[in-house]
């Protein structure tokens, strides 16, 4: 399990014979200024200066451009489906009337709210706390925001099975903070929110808007207040509590879990794992000291909300109003057919991603990566056996996860099968029918074993991520593309640029909060207790260094908070730099 420390000799090298560009692309440089004094400047001064961010953005870098690259290729694969006579059931059929379906503003718009009418009746139904136990069973299997949500993952003590998670949630503002801080910002924010409720509420012709909103926002915080902050939340070791679920009445003694889980579909389970125990003690006594009609009227915001942008135009622009110009500083909503191809891509995205990677993604690509990847984790363990400040012992258990990390590049060698009725003339119907159809593939993974094949991401996705109970680091087609990753270029601008990438997804298997799982995935203090208590004191350097940079006027980085991302790039520059220098064979 050593034996990836000190492997000088088998580095790989790329040993193709295509003539190689520099790669590096001096016309976004400024070169009037000193490397030394300004690095970022110096490298990408000239882009910096002419180029605004596009109207339909907040922020704009390689990243957004190298996604719209993406999504105006799979736009050509959803045309191609959009133009012919295929087959009902038939994959192109369902890319085809998904895409029509959302674009089809005429239809949406005569429509109106009508598709909610369903919904909002089942809300008006509830007569008890019991029948409110159930709604929330029911409202977990169709995104419906409620106070907390249920999820299956593989169990973070034996990563081999799948368990049933709870998790937080019900808040319609980003995070708790935006409920209890008291700057003016923040209450200008709380302010804004209570009159978008008000005004989604009208335009759904649901009555009393104004009181509405104000009963939501008093349920919503209440419910922030209760709920574990962001930077706690990453701590698994202390998160992770499984319950017997004959047990669950112990904890929440008021809510009537078998009805909860019998309609969330989860009914024949052991074992619950309760991630935030406080919160979901708290909330016994919120949801019984919250009158029924109080309740109906937050569910009936959370329906609102979320089928906001799959109806008609005046919802849809009010969603963007607050969600994005307010929240987010985007003057412009995208073009509805970037909206709509997103909306394919999360919908059916293995179907689609299965036509990209033929037109998009040639094997060179992956075998270059390939090569990348293993020069990386070669560096990586050099770094770990040259730090002075760890035991050996703790090196040997990192060797080890190091030795056991998967890693995927591209797409997936198993497809998803969407088993699913595709409309071109129901929106709507559409995407809940998608919602349950995800559900129930959720559900049938409970019993069986942990499929070590399955992707988080399609493979026309703009990111890569390390999934800590698997132990791999995942790289889809899309991110590897120019100027992130560039096959005619050379081997220096590639680590520099994807390599940095991979280096940082490996860096997460040991930042904060995964390297409290071991190589196996499973949740296991493997530090001695002197190393682990001389880690932390190192990133609580860094802690303090981002929490002292002021992203915008009075408002610092929360670094605590961002601690994995940011070992992720500071660790994954200098092992990417590294493996470039052990690339070269001296």
């Amino acid at each position: 399990t050593l034996a990836i420390s000190s492997c000088k000799n088998d580095i790989k090298a790329n040993t193709t014979k295509k003539e190689l560009t520099s790669g590096i692309l001096k016309k976004y440089m400024d070169t009037t200024v000193h490397p030394g004094n300004d690095f970022m400047t110096y490298v990408n001064g000239t882009w910096l200066r002419n180029t605004e961010i596009p109207t339909d953005k907040s922020s704009y870098g390689v990243g957004y451009i190298i996604h719209e690259e993406s999504q105006d290729n799979v736009k050509k694969i959803i045309e191609e489906s959009s133009s012919g006579d295929f087959a009902k059931g038939s994959d192109e059929q369902k890319v085809g009337d998904l895409y029509k379906s959302y674009m089809d503003l005429d239809t949406r718009n005569k429509l109106g709210v009508t598709p909610l009418q369903a919904e909002l009746d089942k809300v008006d139904a509830i007569k008890n706390y019991d029948e409110l136990a159930t709604y929330f069973g029911y409202a977990n299997k169709y995104g419906i925001n409620v106070p907390w949500s249920l999820f299956v993952d593989s169990d973070f003590k034996d990563p081999t099975t799948y368990s049933v998670y709870t998790y937080q949630s019900g808040l319609g503002l980003p995070d708790r903070a935006y409920y209890l801080k008291d700057d003016e910002r923040s209450q200008e924010i709380r302010i804004k929110y209570v009159d978008h409720i008000s005004k989604m509420f009208d335009l759904a012709a649901l009555p009393d808007g104004e009181s509405a909103s104000q009963a939501i926002m008093a349920l919503e915080t209440r419910l922030a207040e209760a709920q574990m902050e962001k930077e706690k939340a990453r701590d698994w070791v202390n998160l992770y509590k499984q319950v017997p679920v004959d047990s669950l009445s112990k904890i929440a003694p008021n809510f009537n879990w078998p009805a909860y889980l019998s309609e969330a579909g989860v009914e024949n389970q052991d074992n619950l794992v309760v991630l935030m125990m406080d919160y979901t003690k708290a909330l016994d006594n919120i949801i019984i000291s919250t009158d029924i009609k109080s309740w109906k009227t937050y569910l009936k915001w959370g329906i609102i909300d979320a089928n906001a942008s799959r109806l008609n135009d005046a919802l849809d622009n009010q969603n963007f109003e607050f969600y994005s110009k307010e929240l987010r500083g985007t003057p412009e909503q995208r073009p509805l057919w970037r909206r709509g191809v997103s909306t394919v891509n999360a919908t059916l995205g293995e179907v689609v991603g299965k036509v990209y990677v033929k037109k998009h993604f040639p094997s060179e690509a992956k075998e270059r990566m390939e090569i990348l990847v293993d020069n990386l984790l070669k560096a990586y363990g050099e770094s770990i056996n040259t730090l002075e400040w760890m035991s050996n012992a703790t090196k040997k258990e990192a060797l080890n996860k190091l030795s056991k990390f998967t890693v995927k590049i591209g797409y997936s060698d198993k497809w998803k099968t969407y088993d699913i009725e595709i409309a071109s003339d129901d929106l709507f119907g559409n995407l809940k029918r998608s919602r349950l159809m995800e559900h129930n593939r959720e559900l049938a993974k409970l019993g069986q074993p942990v499929d070590k094949t399955e992707w988080a991401l399609t493979p026309q996705t703009v990111n890569a991520y390390y999934n800590p109970t698997q132990n791999e680091i995942v790289f889809p087609a899309a991110i590897l593309q120019a100027p992130l990753f560039n096959m005619n270029a050379e081997d220096a601008v590639n680590y520099g640029a994807i390599g940095h990438i991979i280096g940082h997804e490996i860096g997460h298997g040991f930042d904060d909060s995964g390297s409290t799982f071991d190589g196996e995935g499973a949740l296991r203090n493997w530090w001695t207790e002197a190393d682990k208590e001389e880690f932390e004191k190192r990133t609580s350097g860094l802690v303090s260094q981002y929490d002292a940079f002021e992203a915008l006027p009075g408002l610092n980085v929360n670094g605590q908070y961002t601690l994995g991302e940011n070992i992720g790039d500071l660790g994954g520059l200098s092992i990417a730099l590294k493996a470039y220098k052990l690339a070269l064979n001296g």
